[in-house]
């Protein structure tokens, strides 16, 4: 870290402090003779047998010291959370040989597990040589088969990461979870547990996943896994704070010293943050998690709240899960049934028995938002500090994003684990060093999943994600795409050195080379489609094509409305109109099928790849269409090899962009 940058954290951290010292609050009057309550139930020793007996109202004021400000329950399913679970070794739990006098001089050995080294008051891997190679992307990087996972991993050359974390597995899972998961997976495909296990093995050694091949058969599979990961990593971390106040407290009743090893907790409460496109994502999230939160083990509360709001109205028919199979595109049904609201944001507070839904945002252990509904929130309170301790962040359908504004996923993430604005009545004895010091992006998890990359998804995960423990990148060959036979579909290359004159070379080079052979031609310059995949790269066609003279056009974009969309598809099919204008966030969103198509000019490759062998099966919705009879031509350059590896596929690629 720069000094100008460690001066500029050591400032807000003291600003920080100052202000939470001056903050007015009461406290409870001491009494300097204290007297012995009559009615004082009586406790036997640790060591005699029995349950536990019923705590005191003291020690359940406990809970509330996680985060001051909390909203807790002090009920049975609370109290539970003091005992731990007995069969668990990663649980910290006292030895019955410790009197309840010895409690703060006799802690049962802590359990090496890979949560205490990654997420630990002091972890080793977190060095001043570590963040400055992470900053400055030092990253070494090798192939490795991960099970059925084909992975690139990068680590960095200064962090020597302890061999046992490596590939952990379920080891690291708390029994509790663990047990109910693998009695589900005696049930599923073996193929299905395969993938769950590889993936547990990365996500349990904290590393960081960008899964880029994600398939409809197995996003189910997978949100499962990462919501096991995510429960178990909330569930440490709310046991190790109990544990820790459990400690405090016996040590004020018992007039000991004050426990020092008690750093277990951030800025703010939330430590899990998924962004997700629709609310339809976000109730397949919450099944995900519940699958592993079973009734009557757990309760959840305002489910039928949540239903109400993040499901469809009773009334409402949801055209795209009752249609026959076959009717639209299996992915277009997966993506879009449902609720596809984009703006919300909800907070969940775990506890042992219980999930409670619409917490608050400082009062929540997860929360599942959308990148619009986040940007709102923080810019409407003109504050982000319930991001500042966010430990593991998962981005699914990172696809659908790209489809929306992108800058809100930036906007976010640049908001990500900051020095907060306010204390929160934070207990700044119980924060973590790390935090303190403004290190914790360099130890948060992140888990990206899409069903392909693009080159907005591949810079984050190159500048965004900077976890010491390393990274993880699961990747697979791509084959060629199936296509009809007999199309006369060409690739056509331009020149282009530079990344930010791409925008530029290709709108110079559709215009001056491309588009003209096109007008020449009679036949090529009717029944013609322009797909363009930007929406920005639209506007400037459009604008274009409006100043051309003699030549008809009408456009569907987003932002088309139904009577717009009737009039221009009519007008294509009949011959009045001979250019079609389409964006590919038109298509994402509606996916039509346009009659009347027999020439298609790609200004650039689509980043779906399915876009591209539905627009050439199009022309064959009319009768007596031959294959010679339709034409392809697409637009590309070297930037395009993520779109291009798709269609042509890995090998297929290499070969275009060569020549």
């Amino acid at each position: 870290m720069d000094p100008e940058d460690a001066n500029t954290t050591t400032t807000r951290l003291l600003t920080l402090l100052n202000v939470s010292a001056l903050k007015s609050r009461k406290r409870p009057r001491e009494d300097p003779y204290p007297r012995e309550k009559l009615n004082k139930r009586r406790y036997l020793n640790s060591t005699a047998a029995g349950p536990r007996p019923e705590p005191e109202p003291s020690e359940l004021q406990n809970e509330a010291k996680f985060q001051s400000g909390d909203d807790l329950d002090t009920t049975d399913m609370e109290k539970d959370e003091f005992q731990g679970d007995q069969n668990d070794p990663t649980c910290e739990t006292l030895p019955r040989c410790c009197s309840s006098k010895k409690l703060n001089e006799c802690v049962a050995p802590r359990v090496h597990n890979p949560y205490d080294q990654h997420f630990g008051p002091s972890p080793e891997i977190l060095t001043g040589r570590g963040r400055t190679a992470a900053d400055q992307k030092h990253w070494k990087s090798h192939r490795e088969r991960i099970g059925i996972l084909n992975a690139v991993v990068s680590v960095l050359p200064e962090v020597s990461v302890p061999p046992q974390i490596k590939r952990v597995g379920k080891t690291a899972v708390l029994e509790r979870l663990l047990d109910p998961f693998e009695a589900r997976q005696a049930k599923q495909p073996a193929e299905h547990t395969q993938i769950q296990g590889d993936l547990l093995s990365v996500l349990s050694a904290h590393l960081d996943l960008y899964h880029t091949c994600v398939t409809l058969e197995h996003h189910q599979c997978i949100r499962e896994v990462i919501a096991l990961h995510a429960l178990d990593h909330v569930t440490k971390k709310r046991r190790r704070v109990l544990k820790n106040n459990d400690r405090i407290s016996h040590a004020q009743s018992t007039s000991s010293d004050l426990p020092e090893d008690v750093q277990d907790q951030g800025f703010t409460r939330p430590s899990i943050l998924f962004l997700l496109p629709f609310r339809s994502s976000a109730l397949a999230w919450l099944n995900a998690l519940t699958t592993h939160t079973t009734s009557p083990s757990f309760q959840i509360e305002n489910h039928s709240r949540f239903l109400g709001e993040y499901s469809l109205p009773p009334d409402a028919v949801d055209k795209l899960a009752t249609a026959p199979p076959g009717t639209y595109p299996p992915d277009h049904v997966e993506m879009f049934k449902g609720n596809v609201d984009d703006s919300f944001r909800l907070g969940i507070k775990m506890t042992r028995k219980s999930v409670k839904l619409f917490s608050g945002f400082y009062n929540c252990d997860l929360i599942l938002a959308s990148p619009l509904g986040l940007r709102m929130s923080i810019e409407k309170q003109k504050s982000s500090d319930f991001l500042s301790s966010v430990e593991v962040l998962v981005i699914d359908q990172m696809n659908a994003l790209t489809m929306q504004n992108w800058d809100h996923v930036q906007f976010v993430l640049s908001h990500l684990n900051e020095l907060p604005k306010e204390s929160r009545d934070a207990d700044f004895s119980r924060i973590k060093p790390w935090y303190l010091d403004g290190f914790s992006a360099y130890l948060r998890q992140s888990i990206l999943l899409s069903p392909f990359e693009t080159p907005e998804t591949r810079s984050l995960y190159n500048t965004s994600l900077k976890n010491v423990a390393g990274k993880v990148r699961v990747e697979k060959p791509w084959l060629a795409l199936q296509v009809p036979g007999g199309i006369d579909h060409t690739f056509l290359t331009f020149d282009c050195l530079n990344p930010r004159e791409e925008a530029d070379k290709r709108f110079s080079y559709f215009t001056t080379q491309l588009l003209p052979k096109v007008l020449k031609s009679a036949v090529q310059s009717a029944n013609t489609v322009v797909f363009i995949p930007s929406s920005f790269d639209f506007i400037r066609i459009h604008n274009y094509f409006r100043k051309m003279s003699g030549t008809s056009f009408t456009v569907l974009s987003e932002y088309s409305s139904n009577q717009d969309i009737s009039r221009a598809r009519q007008a294509f099919f009949s011959g009045k109109k001979a250019f079609l204008l389409i964006t590919e966030r038109f298509h994402f969103y509606r996916r039509y099928k346009i009659r009347g198509i027999r020439n298609i000019l790609f200004y650039g490759p689509p980043t779906h790849p399915q876009f591209f062998s539905e627009f050439l099966t199009y022309p064959f919705l009319d009768d007596g269409v031959d294959p010679t009879d339709i034409t392809c031509r697409v637009a590309c350059c070297r930037y395009d090899w993520f779109k291009l590896e798709r269609i042509l596929g890995s090998r297929g690629v290499k070969e275009v962009l060569n020549e």
